[in-house]
């Protein structure tokens, strides 16, 4: 909670706190009108301030206007009725001011969590570059690397400057630029982006761009600037009172002076001026927005807690109401719509057991720190016996060999096979796969590769049956495994070999082509979607498993990585919109209904309060409804 927040809510406490003692103290007169402005000020002076700035800057007809025009008209008709021996009730005009102020101050908190500095979460800035000087390696800033530099990138440190390497090789964890948990090996002549970290060699790199122009500074940029693209709608209030606001303000004027000066001049009888100021000061009760101004925030709001319960985060009302319009959901593959964590798929062409086979290619992995290593250390699911294993070498872009109870084992690539003189079959399965070789003789391979998440396939086919037109999936995974995972899950379209840059321009394709009320979401989870999240017209994170950017980026998170919650959270969002509608049209309905009975003298301060009050719990009854997910309430 901001510091805003926290005093608007004190301020609202405050001013229920005193109109609840204030209806204990019997006093009257001039006293009681002193009292009761006390509240008044304290629950309404920001909102006067802001009328009195719009009638100065000639730009008068806005919501503030109209509350306090509304709320003195309530206060000059309590004084009215004190002047002519009634008791004057100035409650109305301090509910108005407060009802006003719990909505907006729902509306601010629920907006005031969506995004922080995403640049500030963006773990792939380098903080600098190594040169080489008289022998010594000099930090220094990137930006001061002139192109066909050779910088130097030790084991553990980020590429700061795209380039190709000259000397070295290493294995490099692209996580933060494409994604994928496999490190991608380079060696001398490769080409690499900055963005990613050297994981086991000293590369020397001739940088082939300026920092500026660099991957990581691309990706930094889009993060910064793509959410200032996004339209952003404007309030419905706000529009409304446009209209609303000049045209009952006006009327309640031509109410208090038309017909008296038409009954004394035309007619030549008393203008009776108390009966139609009264009237014009009642027509300015009934036309308070209250029902609107607190009902609308409260549908969002109860909106955006029905979405909490099921599990889904949305960070504001306006994302809400984007995410109801949506007809095209694109998205990531790894970790979305994959566990993001490789596995063991199969073992084929075995000349063994499985398991023992198996058990090879664990013992001569476990020195490793690779991810491949891992997923088959668990896959053997035995502890190592470090004394069974000995002479561990790693060849780099190869595999590794090992002794193993005195069997040589090599497991590799198809490069290493070749390099040992051992025939090799090839896999038609989709993934990774580890050759096996034991003792000069082929062994078979190991098949390694994400896993579809348990309702993907589940998640794509509710979203088409909630009218979803397209799904697409966009990943900087390879195109055999884009291809493969799409046609398993029923997706419509798969692009494949994407970085950030890319994913952002297929997103703004897509929301070119589409209509101007058919919104693009995007679904990722990791640091390189938080570009292309900022910029979708409604970007979705995975909660549980995203990085922090990515969270950052979103404006909808879904807590427990479930991708099926993204069609629950459509649903919702329609849900929330159609009661939204629902209690403007009864609100503005019943509200033009009172002000025409108030203006021919049938409407008096009861039926103004029911135009008031009475239709704003109706809404909020109403408002409710949305916290109810799945139910036909």
């Amino acid at each position: 909670m901001t510091k805003k927040q926290r005093k608007n809510l004190t301020r609202i406490i405050v001013t229920a706190t005193l109109l609840i003692i204030l209806h204990f103290v019997p006093v009257t007169g001039i006293l009681r009108f002193c009292l009761y402005m006390v509240p008044y000020a304290i629950i309404s002076y920001d909102i006067l301030r802001k009328a009195v700035k719009g009638v100065i800057n000639r730009q008068p007809f806005d919501e503030c206007f109209l509350m306090a025009v509304a709320s003195v008209g309530a206060i000059v008709l309590a004084v009215y009725e004190s002047a002519h021996g009634k008791s004057g009730d100035y409650v109305e005009s301090i509910a108005v001011m407060l009802f006003y102020q719990v909505g907006e101050w729902f509306q601010s908190y629920a907006v005031g969590k969506s995004r922080k500095n995403i640049s500030a979460l963006m773990d792939i800035r380098p903080d600098y570059a190594n040169i080489e000087q008289d022998g010594e390696l000099v930090r220094v800033d990137p930006d001061e690397v002139n192109t066909g530099s050779i910088i130097v990138v030790n084991p553990g440190e980020k590429v700061p400057i795209d380039g190709v390497v000259v000397e070295g090789n290493s294995s490099l964890n692209t996580a933060a630029l494409t994604g994928e948990s496999v490190p991608r090996d380079v060696a001398t002549g490769d080409e690499i982006i900055s963005g990613s970290i050297s994981m086991t060699g000293v590369l020397k790199i001739r940088t082939t761009k300026e920092f500026g122009e660099s991957t990581v500074s691309k990706i930094l940029d889009l993060v910064e600037n793509a959410s200032s693209r996004k339209s952003k709608s404007e309030d419905f209030i706000t529009k409304f009172a446009r209209i609303y606001t000049p045209a009952v303000v006006y009327s309640a004027i031509a109410l208090a002076i038309i017909p008296p000066l038409v009954r004394m001049l035309a007619l030549g009888i008393s203008p009776d001026w108390g009966t139609w100021i009264y009237r014009a000061l009642t027509f300015l009760v009934i036309s308070c927005p209250c029902a609107l101004v607190v009902s609308i925030p409260l549908s969002f709001f109860a909106g955006l807690g029905g979405a909490s319960r099921a599990g889904v985060l949305v960070k504001g009302s306006n994302y809400l109401e984007t995410l109801s319009k949506v007809k095209t959901v694109m998205f990531d593959k790894t970790g979305t719509l994959t566990q993001g964590v490789f596995k063991v798929v199969g073992i084929h062409h075995s000349t063994m057991d499985d398991k023992e086979l198996l058990k090879y290619a664990a013992y001569a992995e476990s020195a490793s720190s690779h991810p491949i290593a891992h997923s088959l250390l668990d896959a053997y699911g035995l502890e190592i016996d470090r004394d069974k294993v000995n002479d561990i070498k790693e060849i780099s872009g190869r595999g590794v060999t090992a002794l193993v109870e005195g069997h040589e084992v090599a497991a590799g690539n198809l490069k290493l096979m070749g390099d040992l003189g051992v025939s090799a079959l090839e896999c038609h399965g989709v993934g990774t796969v580890v050759h096996m070789a034991v003792d000069g003789k082929y062994a078979g391979h190991i098949l390694i590769s994400d896993v579809v998440k348990e309702h993907s396939g589940e998640a794509i086919a509710a979203l088409h049956k909630e009218g979803i037109k397209k799904v697409v999936m966009l990943t900087g995974d390879s195109k055999k495994v884009g291809e493969a995972v799409a046609s398993e899950l029923g997706i419509d379209e798969a692009h494949a070999e994407l970085l950030p840059a890319d994913k952002v321009d297929w997103v703004e394709k897509y929301i070119k082509s589409s209509g101007k009320e058919e919104k693009v979401a995007f679904v990722g989870d990791g640091i390189n979607d938080a570009p292309v999240l900022s910029r979708a017209d409604i970007g979705i994170a995975m909660g549980a498993m995203g990085s922090d950017a990515a969270i950052e980026a979103a404006d909808v998170v879904l807590m427990d990585d479930d991708p099926l919650k993204i069609s629950t959270a459509i649903k919702i969002a329609k849900k929330s919109l159609r009661i939204v509608y629902e209690n403007i049209y009864f609100a503005i309905g019943i509200k033009f209904l009172c002000l025409i009975l108030s203006a021919v003298g049938i409407a008096n301060m009861w039926l103004a309060i029911f135009a008031d009050t009475g239709v704003l719990i109706i809404c909020v009854i109403n408002a409710i409804r949305a916290l109810f997910v799945g139910k036909k309430a």
